[in-house]
């Protein structure tokens, strides 16, 4: 399976966007954060404690590619920040990176896998259940896109 640069990616496809915090209170670097985040979510965490907890178990592997300059931000950090995001904004750089791991990877398989979500419908209206459908690359643990 060929190694990608998982973090320099993250932070190129990222990079378009906006942190939503005011200038004075940008303690940690949000492309930092991103990159913890999703090295968490991709790890099983599963909540901003989950990302947290990962990211101090983890902290000496992230130095060697974050710089860190104000340590691991606490889970309350991690959900301030992330509830600011705007998050079309936020959904687009994740397609843009999740189909670029999927372009250096065409050998890999991708699962795909589809669910309707419980009481979505409304038969008296005439509404239709909605239905999510995935598509997982499964040696990386990466969503490539869902509709």
């Amino acid at each position: 399976m060929q190694r990608l640069s998982v973090e320099r990616s993250i932070m190129h496809h990222f990079a378009a966007l906006e942190d939503p915090r005011s200038p004075t209170q940008r303690r940690h670097v949000l492309s930092e954060m991103l990159v913890m985040a999703i090295a968490a979510t991709l790890g099983g965490a599963d909540g901003w404690v989950g990302v947290e907890t990962f990211a101090k178990a983890k902290e000496a592997w992230l130095r060697t590619v974050l710089t860190l300059p104000h340590g691991i931000p606490s889970h309350d950090c991690f959900g301030r920040v992330f509830a600011l995001i705007d998050p079309e904004q936020f959904a687009a750089c994740f397609r843009q990176w999740s189909a670029s791991v999927a372009e250096r990877l065409p050998d890999e398989i991708v699962a795909v896998d589809g669910k309707r979500l419980r009481r979505s419908h409304d038969r008296g209206k005439g509404v239709a259940a909605l239905h999510l459908v995935s598509a997982w690359a499964t040696a990386n643990r990466v969503v490539l896109g869902q509709v």
